[in-house]
């Protein structure tokens, strides 16, 4: 039970339910055990003339009865028992929804896509069945196995109950044998759907770049091999099923033919009477059920393990962004940051660093350009800034606080971070710029559209703020997309605000429009600008420019345009692009 160790909470709370529906699961199979006692002795009293039709009825309205009883308990076991094992499915669901969004960005970096859709679909599916249908399969196997060998016992002679059983223990061994087979077979294809539907995500997302290049053979044949890796896991797994369940109807058949040459010829001899004989038939072929259940057991207690084990490890996953135990309480943010000899890497051991002994300091209202090259370590201070990576303490501070103290919802709720990937969510432009809270009104929205400066772009749209923008704002334009994010991180007036390169996708002369309506509404906050325009960042109160993680040149922008170093040098030559490109 280790591996179901995340649902011991849920297990403990719903246990009655699960033992009421076993009681009524057992009264429904004491009423299987009932029925071959009473056709023993309908059968011989037929058959030796001595049952009259008032006996007869008596019979019948009994048999009426315990299938009526029946019913009732098998209804009343399939609430109690599949109900459980469908809230257990909804319980694992938000658990494990939950479990994602506590997870750091790290954890995204090192999985997956593919991998966690299987653990959210196929896993979870696989654990419910082994709480539902191995619950009911466990029980109904083992009490079926114990009553009816009792009353097989009970109701024709030792020995020829004795040979009726010698297939059955066959049957156990084949069981045991081709579980573990089972199990590791499952395991295996539970990792080839994993590959399967990463593949097939990867190239829906990717399916623009994917035609622009006319490369629509190849990814099929990509994906196809994935296909045909899960296809020839399945194909193993079959293999055993194939095998397996064959075995075990040879076994059962073996177990009829004794009893039709054994019991028939101690019919024939006198030794025992036509309805024993039919009570011993009937008695063998209720056990051949539970050994056929056992071996079911076996295969979803086995699948569901080997699921419950995916899922638990990623349970017992420790995000590397949360709380610190001595987290400050109440905070109130005005926005200044002081940056202390920061060396950040995103390797646990800290090797291969990305920013390298930088230090900063930003009053509340002011204003932080950080420019360079690609690579530079420029995005990597906006990850560390808004805590998706943890820096090293004692190294940044907001308002005189390490950043690492201040709890996470309580920071990221007052920056506003606009990162180079602009994602949208499959809704409408509305809901997308009113993500942080969709109870804004119509006219907040409208006008953190117009600073954003796509107001006017919306306005064309048939539905307007009610156009769909599709699966990762797939409809919208690069530069269209980046307005709308830039419109969703102001919404909510954090008091620092991060651009990070957001406006690359935009022109010239629409990024200073978007540059001076941004510098009315962020008088008094504080801002961090990282770009590679350096239009977008004359302006700024102080300007650092990174190479490889080092700081190279830091100043105001006429101080360093003077100086002639490496930020003069791609000042001028943006300046010749602007030049040319206006000819």
């Amino acid at each position: 039970m280790r591996h179901y160790a995340f649902l011991k909470g849920f297990l403990k709370k719903n246990l009655w339910r699960y033992a009421l529906g076993v009681v009524f699961l057992i009264l429904v199979d004491a009423c299987e055990v009932i029925v071959p006692r009473i056709l023993g002795p309908i059968t011989d009293g037929l058959a030796n003339g001595t049952m009259d039709y008032k006996g007869l009825m008596r019979y019948v309205w009994l048999l009426t009865a315990v299938g009526a009883f029946a019913m009732v308990n098998r209804f009343l076991w399939r609430w109690f028992v599949n109900r459980t094992s469908r809230k257990a499915d909804y319980h694992m669901r938000k658990m494990l929804f939950d479990k994602f969004m506590s997870l750091s960005e790290r954890y995204y970096t090192q999985n997956k896509t593919g991998d966690l859709m299987a653990h959210a679909t196929n896993d979870i599916r696989a654990v419910r069945e082994s709480l539902g249908s191995g619950t009911v399969l466990t029980f109904d196997s083992l009490f079926l196995t114990i009553a009816t060998t009792i009353m097989l016992f009970i109701s024709v002679p030792t020995k020829l109950a004795l040979l009726g059983l010698v297939p059955f223990p066959m049957i156990a061994v084949a069981v045991f044998f081709f579980g573990k087979v089972i199990n590791k077979r499952f395991k295996e294809v539970q990792e080839s759907f994993s590959e399967l539907t990463d593949s097939a995500q990867e190239s829906f997302s990717g399916i623009r770049v994917i035609k622009g290049f006319a490369q629509e053979e190849l990814e099929t044949d990509n994906f196809m091999k994935s296909a045909k890796k899960n296809f020839d896991k399945n194909v193993a797994l079959m293999k055993v099923d194939a095998v397996f369940d064959p075995m075990i109807n040879m076994f059962a058949t073996l177990a009829f033919v004794i009893a039709i040459w054994k019991g028939g010829s101690m019919v024939a001899n006198g030794e025992i009477t036509l309805g024993s004989f039919v009570m011993f038939y009937s008695y063998l072929g209720s056990l051949v059920w539970p050994m056929i259940g056992m071996g079911w057991v076996i295969n979803i207690i086995q699948r569901g393990m080997a699921s419950a084990a995916r899922l638990n490890k990623i349970f017992m996953e420790v995000p590397d962004i949360k709380d610190a135990p001595d987290s400050v309480g109440h905070f109130e943010f005005k926005g200044s940051i002081r940056i202390e000899d920061l060396t950040f890497s995103y390797e646990p051991d800290g090797t291969r660093p990305v920013i390298k002994h930088l230090s900063a300091d930003v009053k509340a209202g002011q204003v932080l350009a950080i420019v360079g090259r690609l690579g530079s370590g420029k995005s990597s201070l906006a990850s560390v800034l808004t805590r998706l990576y943890n820096p090293p303490e004692g190294t940044v501070f907001i308002d005189g606080v390490d950043i690492n103290k201040i709890p996470v919802s309580t920071l990221r709720k007052q920056i506003g971070c606009v990162p180079q990937e602009s994602f949208l969510f499959s809704t409408t432009i509305r809901d997308n710029i009113a993500f942080s809270d969709h109870d804004l009104s119509d006219a907040e929205v409208e006008r953190y559209a117009k600073i954003a400066h796509i107001y006017d772009d919306i306005i064309e749209f048939p539905a307007k703020f009610g156009t769909m923008v599709g699966e990762r704002g797939v409809t919208l334009s690069g530069g269209q997309k980046q307005r709308v994010a830039i419109a969703r991180a102001l919404i909510h007036r954090p008091r620092i605000v991060i651009l990070d390169d957001c406006l690359s996708a935009v022109d010239t002369q629409t990024e200073e429009s978007i540059l001076t309506a941004l510098g009315e509404e962020l008088k008094g906050h504080t801002s961090i600008i990282i770009s590679h325009r350096i239009s977008t960042i004359k302006h700024a109160d102080e300007i650092i420019v990174l190479d490889d993680g080092d700081v190279i040149e830091r100043g105001r922008h006429d101080e360093l345009v003077e100086l002639g170093g490496t930020y003069a040098d791609m000042y001028s030559r943006q300046l010749l692009e602007e030049e040319l490109a206006a000819l």
